[in-house]
């Protein structure tokens, strides 16, 4: 059973540590969970992050967070998903649920003739050469929390003041670069919804 919550524009911060007190308290019976929502303008760097891949974070705030990868960017028209899931229960591995995932934003894209790809090597969801989707997780107690981005119609602009996910010069794009209507983020995530729970 997956339980789904459309949480709206939250602050990261408030959204981290509820995502933390419900993997502190979750017993081998809680359901797992998918937080939908979007965020207000913030860099957030991975555990293993490096400053020196933030170039100029202007009046945007950045955040050291726990989570696996390098440094990101959220804000508002962008898709945020944070996976509450109980990775042992569901008898998988780490690096297959991050996979499934992609799948699942990959076959989210193909429903509006967005041709992408899963980059297993550099996790993430690729249109070209240009990413579309971030993933980082964090596994505690066999459970997962943290999630995925997808960019649906957003300002990219604060991508270029970082090397995203820690490479210099990768081009970040957006579902509206590539479609004539683009979806309302509502939408989209009931379409990844569905992908998920397939």
């Amino acid at each position: 059973m997956l339980i789904i919550k459309q949480l709206g524009c939250v602050p990261f911060e408030q959204v981290w540590q509820q995502m933390r007190d419900f993997t502190d308290s979750r017993t081998p019976e809680t359901p797992d969970e998918l937080w939908l929502l979007e965020h207000p303008a913030v860099f957030t760097l991975g555990q293993a992050g490096k400053a020196e891949h933030i170039l100029n974070a202007g009046s945007i705030p950045t955040i050291k967070t726990d989570r696996g990868g390098q440094v990101t960017y959220h804000g508002q028209g962008q898709l945020v998903g944070y996976c509450l899931f109980d990775v042992k229960r569901l008898g998988i591995g780490v690096r297959e649920l991050v996979e499934n995932i992609e799948d699942c934003i990959v076959n989210t894209l193909q429903d509006y003739a967005i041709e992408a790809w899963p980059n297993r090597d550099a996790h993430g969801v690729y249109v070209g050469a240009h990413k579309i989707a971030s993933l980082g997780l964090r596994i505690r107690r066999g459970c997962s929390y943290h999630g995925f981005s997808l960019n649906v119609d957003m300002d990219l602009e604060p991508f270029t003041r970082i090397n995203p996910c820690g490479y210099a010069g990768l081009q970040m794009t957006q579902m509206s670069a590539h479609i004539k209507d683009c979806p309302s983020l509502l939408e989209v995530s009931q379409k990844l919804t569905y992908h998920l729970q397939r």
